[in-house]
């Protein structure tokens, strides 16, 4: 009896120990000591946590400040090139014309370029108002201090002179011939662009991040943060901190901690901008952080317990989230980087810290595909620039005329008006070459484009070199008789410059101009338009040259001094 009593206690022993129960229970030894030590450890990630989200905004606020920063750089780089130009060109007209021709259009945080002079009186610029108002920079200390340091230097916040708009203004000086033909190239920032940049910092619990000037005035800050621009940083006491921190010290960024007004501790990040007093300042809720990491350890608990209770069921669901969901996510942002999508990122928490390495090795891959992108986009546009400008004669070149002839009659057609061509020969120009040799040659082709360079300014037109020894001036919005008549001053500039040319019947420099004007809404394409002021130009050599005709019909225009012989 006592055998079977054994016997039927083993049975009893082995049936609860049966496969299910042995699971639950190897599950429970995996599981326990790990929940036991996930509940210690909690308690120091809570600590540890709210260092991570200052190291954490610290980083994204300096990837905001490198962002502002290349903002500046590209502005001060237009502002240094525009200068070049102006000091180039010897002319405001001339540089006027060349500085449009090569303003890039890819650059929304500019608003607008003028060039001031010594004193202070706007010369020329991107927007017309600012010349026809007779705008005056003189009392700005922008333009005071770029006129004194001759360095790139940036405002504080201020509003504009002809839209009220706020912004930022930088400037630059432009030296002359001489001390008085210095200018100033100025710029207006995009506050809103600046603003833009500044996102990644937002929508975020606790944290506060604005671009404020010197005197504390808020320039730009995350969307959902907007009403704080134009109005002093609600506490100052963060930027008197830094200030003091700094006054001795050459850093352009760091680090500390600042007592609020209500007693909480700010963790605050800024940096400083080159070449302004523009401060990013990120300012961290230490109270806040601490408030959200409580609530993930009360989640954690709560998680750690339903772990116990569905620990067979869980390892399914444990598999497909921190396996399977992980590989897709890290897949649908390897998809979003082959797109140019280069900001896709996977939250940290959505990832186990064993794929944290790889979406770091791919965040670091993205941004040297990043950069290197940068760098060749840059100079793509920087040979776009150079392609579309004739260096020779400071007009744009074939290619450039193209485009803008393309956009000026697609514009026509649509709201149809007038749009004229001229083209303009220059008489016997290889008997020149033969006669005064390739470089007088080349002079003689640069004083003709400044020459045209300054009638298309004059009457809003668009010059070019066509090829050669030949050009064009692109005429929008203006009629035959107009057309002729600007056709006239052309060739009257041309003579007046009194270029000697032995070989020629007029003993000058003359030019043979073909005159066509049309209304876009009517022909097929540009095509017809060039063809037209062509055969206009063929016209005028066969009768005689230096003379315009106009296509359809011939008007041709007595020269003022008698044939030779």
């Amino acid at each position: 009896m006592s055998r079977i009593r054994i016997n039927r206690k083993k049975a009893q022993i082995k049936a609860l120990l049966g496969i299910r129960a042995r699971l639950v229970l190897f599950a429970l030894i995996l599981v326990g000591p790990l929940m036991v030590e996930r509940i210690r450890s909690l308690h120091q990630i809570r600590t540890s946590q709210v260092e991570q989200a200052k190291r954490d905004f610290a980083s994204v606020a300096q990837h905001s400040a490198d962002a502002q920063r290349e903002v500046l750089s590209s502005v001060e780089a237009v502002l240094k090139s525009s200068a070049f130009i102006y000091t180039s060109a010897g002319q405001v007209n001339r540089s006027c014309a060349i500085m449009r021709a090569s303003l890039r259009g890819d650059m929304p945080w500019i608003r607008s370029l003028t060039v001031a002079g010594k004193d202070g009186r706007a010369m020329c610029s991107t927007w017309s108002e600012m010349v026809e108002q007779g705008i005056n920079y003189s009392d700005r200390p922008y333009f005071q201090r770029a006129l004194a340091s001759g360095d790139f230097v940036v405002s504080d916040y201020l509003f504009g002179r002809t839209t009220n708009a706020p912004s930022v203004v930088a400037a630059y000086l432009a030296p002359g011939m001489d001390n008085g033909d210095d200018a100033v190239i100025i710029a207006t920032i995009n506050l809103s662009w600046m603003s833009k940049l500044m996102n990644n910092l937002g929508g975020r619990p606790g944290v506060s991040a604005v671009l404020v000037d010197g005197t504390g005035v808020v320039l730009a800050a995350p969307s959902d943060q907007a009403s704080k621009i134009g109005r002093k940083m609600d506490d100052p006491e963060i930027l008197a901190a830094i200030m003091a921190k700094t006054a001795n010290v050459n850093r352009i960024a760091g680090s500390l901690s600042v007592k609020a007004d209500d007693g909480s501790e700010q963790a605050v990040s800024y940096a400083t901008l080159p070449g302004s007093s523009a401060r990013l300042i990120v300012s961290i809720d230490e109270s806040i952080v601490a408030a959200t990491a409580d609530r993930d350890i009360r989640t954690a608990y709560l998680q750690l317990g339903f772990v116990c209770l569905f620990v067979l069921l869980g390892a399914l669901v444990v598999a497909e989230r921190l396996i399977i969901q992980p590989i897709h996510l890290m897949e649908t942002m390897a998809k979003r980087f082959g797109r140019g999508d280069w900001s896709a990122r996977v939250a940290r928490a959505s990832l186990p810290a064993e794929f944290i390495p790889l979406a770091r090795a791919f965040y670091g891959m993205a941004a040297q595909l990043r950069g290197r992108e940068r760098e060749l986009r840059a100079t793509n546009e920087q040979l776009t620039v150079i392609a579309s400008i004739d260096m020779l004669s400071g007009l744009a070149n074939r290619r450039g005329f193209q485009s803008r002839l393309d956009f000026e009659w697609l514009k026509a057609q649509q709201s149809g008006d007038d749009l004229a061509l001229l083209m303009i020969d220059v008489d016997h120009f290889k008997l020149f070459n033969d006669t005064y040799g390739h470089p007088e040659g080349d002079a003689c082709l640069a004083r003709l484009g400044e020459a045209l360079g300054a009638i298309a300014t004059q009457v809003s037109g668009f010059g070019g070199r066509y090829g050669g020894e030949e050009f064009c001036l692109l005429l929008p919005n203006t009629d035959t008789a107009r057309a002729v008549n600007i056709g006239e001053m052309v060739r009257a500039a041309v003579w007046s410059l009194a270029i000697p040319h032995a070989t020629s019947a007029y003993q000058h420099v003359t030019v043979s101009i073909g005159v066509a004007s049309a209304v876009p809404a009517r022909l097929s394409g540009a095509k017809d338009l060039i063809e037209a002021a062509d055969a206009s130009l063929y016209a005028a050599k066969r009768r005689g040259r230096n003379n315009v005709v106009e296509h359809g019909f011939v008007r041709a225009f007595e020269t003022s001094v008698a044939l030779a012989g």
